[in-house]
């Protein structure tokens, strides 16, 4: 575990790790595989920071090869989006970050930050696809799962599309943009995800304050 140690006059001292200190400044991170423990553990962060200061943004950093979908759910219900729907819990902006890469469901989190604020950095991997399972069993449980499957599918392509819209696109033509994206991996570099809607900008250097972000 990576500490760090600060100081305060007449208390001794106070030590944290390196990702408490980082939540001080409201950063949180999204690391490797999206699963229940990681959900539980970013979304009491995110509540956290909503109970310390609700008009501060939120800065989240991903970098992850996606997940559970409805891990990924649990987060994305949470923080604010830019489109206000009943969902939403948070009400901090939430600022997010592409490092390294953002695929399958990470990649839905990235889009899901707030308008304007989503960024990824020039060398990172950004990936969408549909939804994948298995299932085994009477052929009436496969059937039950392969139903399951495509609603998960249709939903997380509407998701894309409210996030991901470009300019003077219909709702129509970008749900058919992202059916036939999600059809197989498809792959991304920054600039391309750009393009797509998926992220506003690439960050080729940090920004001098927050403000400029």
């Amino acid at each position: 575990m990576y500490i760090l140690h600060k100081h305060f006059q007449g208390r001794g001292e106070r030590s944290y790790d390196i990702f408490s200190r980082l939540l001080r400044e409201r950063v949180v991170m999204l690391y490797g595989p999206i699963q229940d423990t990681d959900s539980a553990l970013l979304v009491s962060q995110l509540l956290f920071l909503e109970a310390e200061e609700t008009s501060k943004p939120i800065h989240l950093y991903i970098n992850s090869p996606g997940g559970s979908v409805t891990a990924g759910l649990a987060i994305y219900d949470t923080p604010p989006l830019i489109v206000n729907t009943n969902s939403q819990y948070v009400s901090s902006p939430i600022h997010t970050y592409c490092i390294g890469q953002a695929c399958s469901m990470g990649s839905l989190l990235l889009a899901a930050g707030e308008k304007g604020k989503r960024h990824a950095l020039p060398n990172s991997s950004i990936m969408i696809h549909q939804p994948s399972g298995g299932a085994s069993g009477q052929a009436s449980d496969i059937a039950i799962h392969a139903k399951e499957i495509l609603r998960v599918r249709e939903q997380l392509t509407k998701i894309y599309q409210k996030h991901c819209a470009r300019d003077g696109e219909t709702v129509e033509d970008g749900l058919q943009r992202f059916e036939r994206a999600l059809e197989r991996d498809y792959f991304l570099t920054a600039r391309e995800a750009q393009d797509f809607g998926i992220v506003d900008s690439v960050l080729e250097k940090r920004p001098r304050s927050e403000g400029d972000i």
